[in-house]
């Protein structure tokens, strides 16, 4: 990963901006998401703002557009091959993960898609299952540019936040993702209660 990291923050601005934004399109698209995942190279690309290497702006929207592309592909993938997307090899030894991929889309709808993009198996499945679901194109999408843009806005600026402490900052990752994620489920849930009782 060192050597991956010292080529990215010495490349021109252009192979910066092209190497992160494909790594977080392949992360939804083809279920690169189980080699490297998707937050990683947004770090590494707010890294590489912060040492000027890349302009911020330009990194975010590359990172933002590249999650909602990425998991608009990966979508109709689902959509057109169906049960078959299961079967790759990837996913075979994931299947009580996406017995729960899929029971929390059957369960929330336009939410999980959100929700999915700030865990990192969800964020590479997700789209494919709600492809797969037949979920309305115009929902998919709306939760999924919401979410990218969230995604993507942190992390970056997360890495933008870190400068040169990117070893530390990868460690952290994953538990600031999982703590986002249970706030937002917290709120949610408060929500549906309050909203519960007034009805």
């Amino acid at each position: 990963m060192s050597s991956l990291v010292n080529q990215l923050l010495t490349a021109s601005p252009l192979w910066v901006s092209c190497l992160v934004g494909l790594l977080v399109f392949a992360e939804d698209a083809i279920f690169v998401g189980f080699v490297l995942p998707g937050e990683t190279a947004a770090v590494l690309g707010g890294v590489a703002a912060s040492l000027g290497h890349v302009e911020l702006p330009v990194i975010l929207a590359v990172v933002v557009g590249a999650a909602i592309i990425g998991d608009s592909v990966g979508y109709e993938v689902g959509a057109r091959l169906g049960p078959h997307v299961l079967d790759a090899r990837p996913l075979r030894r994931h299947r009580e993960r996406l017995a729960g991929a899929e029971a929390l889309l059957a369960r929330r709808g336009g939410p999980a898609v959100f929700l999915g993009r700030f865990v990192a198996f969800f964020r590479a499945v997700m789209p494919a299952l709600a492809g797969m679901s037949r979920m309305r194109y115009r929902t998919f999408v709306t939760f999924n540019a919401v979410g990218g843009l969230v995604w993507g806005t942190a992390f970056v600026l997360l890495g933008y936040a870190a400068g040169t402490s990117y070893p530390a900052v990868e460690h952290a990752v994953g538990r600031g993702a999982t703590v986002a994620v249970l706030v937002v489920l917290l709120v949610g849930l408060l929500v549906w209660r309050l909203r519960r009782r007034a009805r």
